[in-house]
């Protein structure tokens, strides 16, 4: 009866969370990698890189504001709105990994969006400060 115990270990099977969060998961382990893939391939994350990448060519502000705004929403539903408590359940099953390089990739593409998209302050010869 050694394998007894063995049964209460977490396992793709265990509670069938990675078939609501991740159908079609092969059983592989997803790590801090695959799941940053993950959340910048989803409609959201496309979505919202695209409006990072208008903002930054045309260095409008406004827009800049509102996809900052958007991505930290965005990040607050992928780490804390999870009313069911299927999310930790698929992160101890492994088809869904932590979201912390996601969250510093973003982070980084913010900080860079409002350095980018600031007000260019000039000098009374015109010239920038």
């Amino acid at each position: 009866m050694i394998l007894f115990p063995l049964t209460f270990l977490p396992s793709p099977a265990w509670a069938g969370v990675c078939d609501k969060a991740r159908p079609g998961w092969d059983g592989a382990h997803v790590g801090m990698v695959g799941e940053a893939i993950s959340l910048f391939l989803s409609p959201a994350g496309v979505a919202l890189l695209l409006l990072s990448l208008i903002a930054l060519r045309f260095r409008h502000q406004w827009v800049g504001l509102a996809a900052v705004i958007l991505w930290t929403v965005f990040i607050t539903v992928v780490t804390m709105a999870d009313p069911t408590g299927v999310r930790g359940l698929a992160m101890v099953e492994g088809c869904i990994g932590p979201p912390t390089l996601f969250i510093a990739a973003v982070a980084a593409i913010c900080v860079g969006i409002v350095l980018y998209t600031k007000p260019r302050a000039s000098g009374a010869d015109g010239s920038e400060i």
